[in-house]
């Protein structure tokens, strides 16, 4: 089979692989309807220097076959994954945290497939997978995919950091997390969501999705405007859907005093400057990686019947053999997601 691989930064290559089989009997083999390129991605593609590793986490498809030990799955179900695999039943997982599942792990690491391929073989698919009641050409796919990693960790940026009715909430970026960020504010009821974000077609997109107000500005002129918008206090919740400690330096400074930071872009720095600023205003700081399968079920119903519509983060739709430009286009920001199909 085809699957895709980075060799190195900015090098990713579409390659014959091994055919993926059963080893364990707790095992499912999935063949991939649609799988996409998710912004995290991009921090490897631009740094990696190592040996070549399978990529993508994010994925949908159809079962082929099941292990012995996989009950409530068959051949022919349509299914998503969430990013990280995971048991579903250790303590973590009982916790809604299968991101620290003890028989989990992740997508592309050791021997076990990336998403962005034309099969995956899942390990602990019973708990994994979850069944999709669509058929292999639905329309809905776009958006069904979303939920194996980009909008469930935009409803945890707001769920951890206390969204609900009457809340002002900041989003922090305008990629596809911070966009589906906003779908979940408006989701949970926020009353105001200021979208910090430069790319007009990407706040365009985020005003649909609910965001009552657009910041431009960036830095010192950022902070000022969200303050003008607030009334000089700031927000109750502020989501840092980036990943940059001048993101997070925003976040700090546009939280209203008592209010929680939610950070959900994966870090591409090593200290956050949490000092006598941020302990004088009792400021939270929360978020995380999302644990994506405690929150499908949640979510499944409204992307079926039509209330929210989280597909239409992807603007740009290519074969699995043009991963490479996928990643290019992504990389220079003319594409905010690609969706890839086989």
């Amino acid at each position: 089979m085809r699957a895709t691989l980075l060799y190195g930064a900015g090098d990713v290559r579409v390659e014959e692989v091994p055919d993926p089989v059963i080893r364990q009997p707790s095992d499912a083999l999935v063949r991939v309807l649609r799988s996409c390129i998710c912004g995290s991605d991009l921090w490897p593609y631009e740094a990696h220097n190592g040996r070549p590793v399978r990529i993508g986490h994010e994925f949908l498809g159809v079962v082929e076959e099941v292990g012995a030990d996989v009950a409530g799955l068959r051949r022919g179900d349509v299914v998503v994954a969430p990013f990280m695999y995971a048991d579903n039943t250790c303590e973590f997982c009982a916790e809604g945290l299968h991101t620290s599942c003890r028989g989990g792990g992740m997508w592309g690491a050791g021997d076990v497939d990336g998403g962005q391929g034309e099969a995956v073989r899942v390990p602990q698919a019973q708990g994994t997978l979850v069944r999709l009641p669509v058929g292999e050409d639905a329309a809905l796919l776009p958006s069904l995919l979303t939920l194996a990693d980009v909008f469930p960790t935009g409803h945890h940026a707001a769920v951890t950091a206390g969204v609900g009715p009457r809340t002002t909430v900041v989003v922090v970026g305008d990629g596809a997390v911070g966009l589906s960020a906003v779908l979940a504010a408006r989701r949970l009821g926020a009353e105001r969501i200021v979208l910090l974000g430069r790319h007009k077609d990407r706040t365009d997109l985020g005003v649909e999705f609910g965001a009552t107000d657009v910041v431009a500005e960036r830095g010192a002129e950022a902070v000022a405007r969200v303050k003008e918008l607030t009334g000089g206090r700031g927000a109750h919740a502020v989501l840092e859907c980036v990943g940059l400690g001048e993101a997070m330096d925003t976040a700090l400074r546009v939280t209203r005093a008592g209010g929680t930071i939610s950070r959900v872009g994966a870090p591409q720095y090593q200290q956050v400057s949490f000092g006598g600023p941020a302990f004088m205003k009792n400021l939270t700081l929360t978020g995380g990686v999302a644990p994506v399968r405690a929150y499908i079920e949640d979510l499944l119903p409204d992307v079926l019947e039509g209330r929210v519509n989280p597909g239409r983060v992807f603007d740009l739709t290519l074969p699995l053999a043009e991963a490479p430009a996928g990643y290019a286009a992504m990389a220079s920001r003319t594409a905010l997601k690609v969706l890839l199909h086989p």
